[in-house]
C-alpha cells in the first residue's frame, strides 16, 4: 500500500501554484517599476491658446494632468500672456514655455506647482497679498465653482466656507506654515501645504479618498457623513499590535457590541465572536467574513453544533486566519439590518468586511516588517494554582490509609498508595517502602515545565507598492512560524498577495487580486490533553528514573467483549513523542473587478472571484504508545497473542487517521451604480445600485483509518499480516470502510439599494435582496421571503444648532429591517443514502439520510436600530450611543420523534420558538491634549446585550446540556446553566446535602426533564457576558509613542474546576488533589467552618448512598427523570461552586519609537521604527478562582489559558 499518494500529488500541485504566484508577483512588480520609471517624464499635455492668460493656461494643464497650482495674484499679475500650440508635449516642456522670460519661476512639490517670484534683496519684502490671510477658489474638475466647500486649517481653529463663486478667505494670524484641508460632500478631500500668504486654486474630484471618511460595506463605499447604518470602521494600523498573527485578535476590546471569547490559548485556536448577541439556536452564530467584497469560505466544514458549543476548541481555524494581517488596511463591522441587508440570508449574525492594502501613486516603496515574540508558559505559582505539591499529596494519601480508605482496584501502583500496597503484598521491605515514600515526597514533578515551554515565534512580511496614474500595485510575501506554549505544538504560515489597480481610461478601471497561503499546524492528538494531565496528575509521580530514563508506570487498559482489563506502561511524554496531529492547508484565491463609467453618473461593475483550497488532516499513533498497546493487548516489545483469547485489534504497527478535503467556491456579480447631484448648489444627492449575483461552493472529503502504519520505517504499512490468526482484527478490517463526503451549494441573488441625501442635513436609504438556493425548502422558495431594510439619518446641527460653535456635528440614525435564515442541511425531499451489498439479502440496500421537511419555514429576524453621534470642539471629542432590538421568530429547533418515522437519530427540525436580543452601547473618544510635540488620544466604550428565549422551544436536551449552558429554556438567556442547590454538610459524616427532592420524590414523578431541572436546580446565570467594554489610550511625544488597551467583561458566570471529577470513582494514586481538601470536614462541628465535604470511601457503609443518586437507581420505566448521577458530581456542579466570570484584562501595552528622518539620511531607509509590546499582560478576576483563568470556565477539562506574550518589532521602508 502506498502511503498518502493523494497527499503527495496535492502538495506538489500546491507548491507549483505558490511558485507560480511568486513568479507572477515578481513579473508584476518589475513591470510596474518600469512603468513608474518612465511615468516621471510621461505626462503629456496638448494646448492651443494664442495670447492666453497664465491663469487660463494653468487651468488647462490642471484638467489634463491633475496637478495643482499655488501662486499669489500680485505675483501672477506681473507676468505677460503666452501663446502655446503644443501637442502631446511633456509637462516640463510646456511649463518651461510658460515661464520663459517671466518675472517668476516655478517649483514642483509632489503634485503641486508653486509659482515663486524672482526676488531681489530690494523687493523681497514687497507684495500685495495681505499678511496673515489665505484666499482662493475651489472648483470641480471641469472648472465649475463649488459653493459650500469647507476649508479648514489643519490642527487649528481657523476655517471658512466657499461662496457662490467658489471663493474663500481665511485669516491665519501668526501662521507661516500650515496645511489647508478642503472637504465637500461627495468629493475627495484634498490637502494643500501653504508656506506664505497666497491665493490658491484647488480642484476637487468626485469620490472618497480618506480612509477615515468612508465606510466600506463590500458592495459600496459610503460617506460617513451620509451613513444611515450601524457600522464600526477601524484602520488596522490603529488596532494591530505586534505579535498578533490574525486580524481576529486585533478586534478584542475595539468594537462596541462585539464580544470576543476564547476557551483555549493553544497556538492556532479560533476565538468565538458574537455581534449583537445570538440570533439563532441551530444555525451558525458566527459573523460573516468578507474579503475585498467577496464572502470567504472556510477550508474545512465544521458543523454548527461544534461551532456553537461553548466548550469546543477549534484548532482547524477559519478562512480569515490564512490572511496576513500586515496586508489588511481596514476592517468594517456591519451590525444592523441596514448595513447587512445586501448580504441576504447569510448575514443575520453581522458582517465583518476586510479590505486589503492597495498601491499608491509614486515610485516603488519597499517595506519589511519583522517581529519576534516570546510567550510565557504556565507555572504552579500562577495566581497560586490551588493544587497539592508532592509532600501535600503524600500526606493526603497517608490520611486516606489511616481512614482505611478502599482504593480503586485498578489504580496505578505509584505514590504513597501504590508503595504501601506493594508493602502489604510483601513486594517491598519496610526500609524499601520508607525510602520510596521519601523519594515520592521530594520528587515534586513540575508537569507544567515538562509539558509546556516559553515559546518563541516570529513574523516576517516583505511588501512593495507604488504605481502611476494608470497602474498601481501592492504585493507582499509573508512567513509566520509560531511555536506553541504546549510542547509539540506549532504552526507555520506562508502568504503571498498581489493587488493591481488599472486605469485604462477615465471610463474604464479594473482591479486584480491574487492571494495564496499555506498553513501547517502541529497539535497534540485529541486524547492527549497536556493541560488536563498537568492539572490532574499527582506531582508525587516521577517523570524520569534516577538514571534519567523515562519513568513508566502501569496504567489500566480497557475491557469489553469479555476482554480482560490489562495494564500497560504509560508515560505522557512517550505518548506525545510517538503521536501527532497535523494539518496541512493550502488556499489559492483570485478576484477581478472591472468598472466602466457608462455615462457621467452611472457605473457598471462586473466582478468575480474564485478560491480553491485543499487540506489534509492526519492523526498518528505510533506502536510504542500506551494507546496502541491497549489495542494490541501487548506491550511494544511483546508479540501479539493469536486467537480469540488474544483480543488483539491491532497486532502490528500503529494507526493513521486521514481526512482529505478539497473545496472550491466562486462568485460572479454584475452591478450598476448611479450617483447624481442635483440643484444649483449640488444640494440633492440621488444614489442607488442594482445587482445580480451567482455564487456556489463545492467540497469533497474522504476520511479513513488505517492500521499497521509504521512511520519510522519509511512511511509504510505492515504487509502480509495473517488476519485469520487475529479474529478481532479481522472483524475490524471487514467493517472498516473510508467515509466520503460531498456537498454542493448554489445560490442566485438579486439586490437593490437606493438613497437620497439633502446636503448633509438628512439621508434616506432602502435596501432589499432576494436569494434562491438549492438548499432552501421548496415551500420557502414559494413564499420567497426577501431581506429588506429602511433607514434614515438626520443632522440637526445644520438646522437648529448652526450657531453653536462648540458642536461640530450631530447625527441621529434609525433603521428597521427583516432578515431570513435557512439551514443548509434541510431539504423538502426525502434523501436516500444508497448503500452497498447486504450479505444477508444479497441485495443493494439504502437508508434514509434525511427525512423530508417541506414545511420548514424561514427563521426570521426583525431588527430595529437607533443611534446618536455627536462631535464637539472641532471633533476633539466624539460621543456615540446605540440602541437596538432584534426579535427572531420561527426559530429552528430539534424535536424528538418516534423512530417509526424513519428519521435518522430520531431528531427532526421544525420552526418552534422566538428569541429576543435587546442591547445598547455608549462610546467616547477624543484628544484631550494635542499640540506640536505631545498628543493624547483616548477611546472607551461600554456595551450591553440582554437576550432570552420568549416561547415555544422544544424539550430535546440531556441533563448535561442544562448543566453546561447548551440547553434552551423558555424565558431565560441563551448559555444559561443550572446548578444543584447546595444546603451544606451533613453534621454526622460531612457529606454534602442538597435540596434534591429526596424527601418528596413523588412531586417529580411523570415530569419532563426540563420540569425536573427547574424544580430541583437553580439558574446560575449565563456563560456569555452581558456587558463588555474597553479603555484605550495612546500617547505620542515627538517620536515616542505609548499605547494601552484594557478590556473587560461583566455579567458571566462560571464553575470552579471540579474537585471530585478526577476521583468520583475513587481516589487514584496517580491523581492530584486540589488544596481545598486540606480544609475538608473531619469531625462533627466542622460544618460550621467549612463547606468542603469529608472523604467517604467504598469501605464506608454509606458510600453507595452517595455514589449513586436515587434518580438514577430505578429502571427504564422509572417515574422520575434522572437528573443527577452521584452526590460528588452534584457538589462539583452545585451553586456553591459557581463564581463570577467578570474580568479586567490588560490586552496590550506597546512602546514605539520612530527614527528621525535626518538620521535615516545616512542609511538606505526612508522610514524606520521599532516597538516593544506585551499582550495579555495581566488579568484581574474573582479571588475565588485561585489560579483558574476566567476563560477556563470549569465546564470542560482544563485548557491552556491565553498566555502573556512580549514582542519586539522592527519596521523599515526603503
Amino acid at each position: 500500500m502506498k502511503f498518502n499518494a493523494n497527499d503527495t500529488g496535492h502538495r506538489h500541485a500546491l507548491y507549483h501554484k505558490l511558485w507560480l504566484i511568486m513568479k507572477l508577483t515578481l513579473l508584476f512588480v518589475f513591470a510596474a517599476l518600469m512603468h513608474v520609471s518612465a511615468s516621471t517624464f510621461a505626462q503629456r499635455v496638448t494646448i492651443s491658446k494664442p495670447n492666453a492668460k497664465l491663469i487660463d493656461v494653468f487651468s488647462a494643464i490642471q484638467k489634463q494632468t491633475g496637478v495643482d497650482f499655488v501662486y499669489s495674484n500680485s505675483v501672477l499679475s506681473k507676468g505677460h500672456t503666452v501663446s502655446l500650440n503644443v501637442k502631446d508635449a511633456a509637462l516640463k516642456e510646456v511649463l518651461d514655455l510658460c515661464f520663459k522670460n517671466q518675472p517668476f519661476a516655478y517649483a514642483i512639490e509632489n503634485k503641486t506647482i508653486v509659482v515663486k517670484e524672482k526676488r531681489t534683496s530690494v523687493d523681497a519684502a514687497t507684495g500685495e497679498i495681505q499678511e496673515g490671510v489665505v484666499s482662493g477658489r475651489v472648483t470641480t474638475k471641469d472648472g465649475k465653482p463649488l459653493r459650500g466647500v469647507t476649508v479648514v486649517v489643519k490642527d487649528q481653529t481657523f476655517r471658512g466656507v466657499t461662496d457662490l463663486n467658489g471663493d474663500f478667505k481665511i485669516n491665519v494670524p501668526g501662521l507661516t506654515k500650515y496645511t489647508l484641508v478642503f472637504s465637500y460632500l461627495g468629493m475627495k478631500t484634498r490637502t494643500l501645504q501653504v508656506t506664505k500668504p497666497m491665493q490658491v486654486i484647488v480642484q476637487l474630484e468626485e469620490g472618497h479618498d480618506e480612509l477615515d471618511e468612508v465606510q466600506v460595506t463590500g458592495y459600496e463605499v459610503i460617506d460617513k457623513r451620509l451613513s444611515t447604518s450601524a457600522i464600526t470602521s477601524l484602520l488596522v494600523e490603529d488596532i494591530l499590535v505586534p505579535g498578533m498573527n490574525s486580524i481576529e485578535q486585533a478586534l478584542e476590546g475595539r468594537v462596541p457590541e462585539l464580544v470576543y471569547m476564547t476557551n483555549s490559548g493553544e497556538v492556532g485556536s479560533t476565538p468565538r465572536i458574537r455581534v449583537r448577541g445570538t440570533s439563532t439556536i441551530l444555525g451558525n452564530r458566527e459573523p460573516l467574513w468578507v474579503l475585498d467584497g467577496f464572502i470567504m469560505h472556510d477550508p474545512v466544514n465544521i458543523t454548527n453544533d461544534e461551532l456553537n458549543d461553548p466548550d469546543y476548541i477549534n484548532l482547524i481555524g477559519n478562512a480569515i486566519q490564512g490572511i496576513n494581517p500586515q496586508d489588511i488596511e481596514r476592517v468594517d463591522i456591519l451590525k444592523d439590518a441596514s448595513a447587512t441587508a445586501l448580504y441576504g440570508t447569510r448575514a443575520a449574525n453581522g458582517v465583518i468586511v476586510v479590505t486589503t492594502k492597495k498601491g499608491a501613486i509614486g515610485p516603488a516603496r519597499f517595506t519589511y516588517n519583522h517581529s519576534s515574540k516570546v510567550s510565557l508558559r504556565p507555572t504552579y505559582t500562577d495566581k497560586n494554582i490551588n493544587l497539592m505539591n508532592s509532600q501535600e499529596r503524600i500526606r493526603f494519601g497517608k490520611d486516606l490509609v489511616d481512614l482505611h480508605y478502599q482504593f480503586p482496584s485498578n489504580m496505578p501502583l505509584v505514590g504513597y498508595e501504590g508503595a504501601i500496597q506493594r508493602y502489604y503484598k510483601g513486594l517491598l521491605s519496610y526500609e524499601e517502602f520508607l525510602s520510596e515514600v521519601k523519594w515520592y515526597e521530594t520528587v515534586n514533578t513540575d508537569w507544567f515545565d515538562i509539558l509546556t515551554r516559553n515559546s518563541y515565534s516570529q513574523d516576517n512580511t516583505l511588501g512593495v507598492s507604488g504605481g502611476t496614474n494608470n497602474v498601481r500595485y501592492y504585493t507582499s510575501l509573508g512567513y509566520n512560524p509560531e511555536m506553541g506554549v504546549t510542547k509539540g505544538t506549532k504552526t507555520q504560515r506562508y502568504t503571498a498577495r498581489v493587488n493591481l489597480d488599472f486605469a485604462f481610461s477615465e471610463k474604464l478601471k479594473a482591479n486584480i487580486s491574487i492571494n495564496g497561503n499555506t498553513q501547517k499546524k502541529n497539535n497534540l492528538i485529541g486524547a492527549l490533553n497536556a493541560m488536563d494531565y498537568a492539572y490532574n496528575t499527582t506531582r508525587a509521580l516521577p517523570f524520569t528514573n534516577l538514571d534519567g530514563s523515562l519513568y513508566f508506570y502501569e496504567n489500566i487498559g480497557y475491557g469489553g467483549m469479555n476482554r480482560p482489563s490489562n495494564r500497560f506502561d504509560y508515560n505522557i511524554v512517550n505518548e506525545i513523542e510517538n503521536s501527532s496531529s497535523t494539518y496541512d492547508g493550502n488556499t489559492l484565491g483570485a478576484s477581478l473587478s472591472m468598472r466602466y463609467n457608462v455615462i457621467k453618473n452611472m457605473t457598471l461593475t462586473l466582478a468575480g472571484s474564485y478560491n480553491n483550497s485543499g487540506t489534509l488532516q492526519e492523526q498518528w499513533w505510533g506502536d510504542q504508545t500506551h494507546y496502541v498497546a491497549r489495542l494490541k493487548n501487548a506491550e511494544y516489545e511483546e508479540a501479539p497473542k493469536k486467537g480469540e483469547s488474544g483480543y488483539s485489534i491491532l497486532p502490528y504497527g500503529g494507526i493513521l487517521n486521514s481526512t482529505n478535503t478539497k473545496s472550491e467556491g466562486f462568485t460572479v456579480r454584475t452591478q450598476t451604480d448611479y450617483r447624481h447631484f442635483a440643484g444649483d448648489d449640488r444640494q440633492h444627492l440621488f444614489s442607488g445600485l442594482v445587482g445580480f449575483e451567482v455564487n456556489g461552493s463545492t467540497s469533497r472529503s474522504m476520511n479513513s483509518e488505517n492500521r499497521g502504519f509504521v512511520k519510522e520505517r519509511g512511511l509504510q504499512f505492515v504487509q502480509n499480516i495473517d488476519i485469520d490468526a487475529y479474529p478481532h482484527y479481522k472483524s475490524w478490517v471487514k467493517n472498516n470502510n473510508p467515509s466520503l463526503g460531498y456537498n454542493i451549494s448554489r445560490q442566485v441573488s438579486g439586490y437593490f439599494s437606493t438613497s437620497y441625501s439633502y446636503r448633509s442635513y438628512f439621508s434616506l436609504n432602502a435596501n432589499t435582496r432576494f436569494d434562491a438556493s438549492n438548499k432552501f425548502g421548496s415551500r420557502s422558495n414559494e413564499r420567497l421571503l426577501p431581506v429588506w431594510s429602511v433607514s434614515g439619518m438626520w443632522n440637526p446641527k445644520e438646522i437648529f444648532l448652526s450657531d453653536v460653535d462648540f458642536i461640530s456635528e450631530i447625527r441621529m440614525r434609525a433603521s428597521f429591517g427583516k432578515q431570513g435564515n435557512m439551514l443548509d442541511d434541510q431539504s423538502p425531499n426525502l434523501i436516500i443514502k444508497m448503500g452497498t451489498i447486504d450479505p444477508n439479502y444479497n441485495e443493494n440496500v439504502s437508508t434514509i439520510a434525511r427525512y423530508p421537511n417541506p414545511n420548514l419555514a424561514w427563521e426570521q429576524t426583525n431588527q430595529f436600530n437607533s443611534g446618536l453621534d455627536i462631535s464637539l470642539f472641532e471633533n476633539r471629542l466624539n460621543v456615540g450611543a446605540t440602541f437596538y432590538v432584534k426579535r427572531t421568530k420561527d426559530l429552528f429547533s430539534s424535536v424528538q420523534v418516534s423512530s417509526v418515522n424513519g428519521v435518522n437519530g430520531n431528531v427532526y427540525v421544525m420552526n418552534n420558538g422566538n428569541l429576543e436580543n435587546i442591547g445598547y452601547s455608549l462610546q467616547l473618544s477624543g484628544q484631550p491634549i494635542k499640540n506640536e510635540t505631545f498628543r493624547w488620544n483616548m477611546s472607551t466604550y461600554f456595551s450591553g446585550n440582554y437576550n432570552k428565549v420568549l416561547s415555544g422551544t422544544v424539550d430535546n436536551f440531556r441533563i448535561n446540556d442544562y448543566q453546561s449552558g447548551r440547553a434552551i429554556v423558555d424565558g431565560v438567556p441563551i448559555s444559561s446553566f443550572y446548578s444543584y442547590k447546595f444546603l451544606g454538610l451533613n453534621s454526622g459524616n460531612g457529606a454534602p446535602v442538597f435540596d434534591d427532592y429526596s424527601d418528596r420524590r413523588h412531586l417529580l414523578e411523570n415530569k419532563t426533564l426540563e420540569e425536573t431541572v427547574l424544580m430541583t436546580m437553580v439558574n446560575s446565570g449565563q456563560r456569555e457576558p452581558i456587558f463588555s467594554g474597553s479603555l484605550s489610550n495612546s500617547f505620542t511625544y515627538r517620536r515616542f509613542g505609548i499605547s494601552t488597551n484594557l478590556s473587560y467583561s461583566l455579567g458571566s458566570k462560571m464553575r470552579l474546576f471540579p474537585m471530585y471529577s478526577p476521583i468520583v470513582g475513587g481516589v487514584s494514586s496517580a491523581v492530584n488533589i486540589r488544596k481545598e481538601f486540606t480544609e475538608r470536614w473531619r469531625a462533627s462541628g466542622d460544618e460550621q467552618f467549612t463547606n468542603i465535604p469529608a472523604i467517604i470511601g467504598p469501605s464506608d457503609p454509606d458510600y453507595w448512598n452517595y455514589y449513586v443518586h436515587y434518580s438514577s437507581a430505578s429502571g427504564p420505566t422509572k417515574p422520575v427523570q434522572q437528573f443527577a448521577s452521584s452526590v460528588w458530581d452534584m457538589y462539583d456542579k452545585s451553586d456553591y461552586r459557581v463564581v463570577s466570570g467578570n474580568y479586567l484584562k490588560m490586552t496590550s501595552l506597546a512602546f514605539r519609537y520612530s527614527f528621525d528622518p535626518k538620521f535615516l539620511k545616512k542609511t538606505p531607509f526612508s522610514a524606520a521604527s521599532m516597538s516593544v509590546n506585551g499582550t495579555n499582560i495581566f488579568t484581574i478576576s474573582a479571588k475565588e478562582l485561585k489560579g483558574q483563568d476566567p476563560m477556563q470556565a470549569g465546564f470542560a477539562k482544563p485548557s491552556l489559558s491565553n498566555r502573556p506574550s512580549y514582542t519586539m518589532q522592527f519596521n523599515v521602508t526603503f
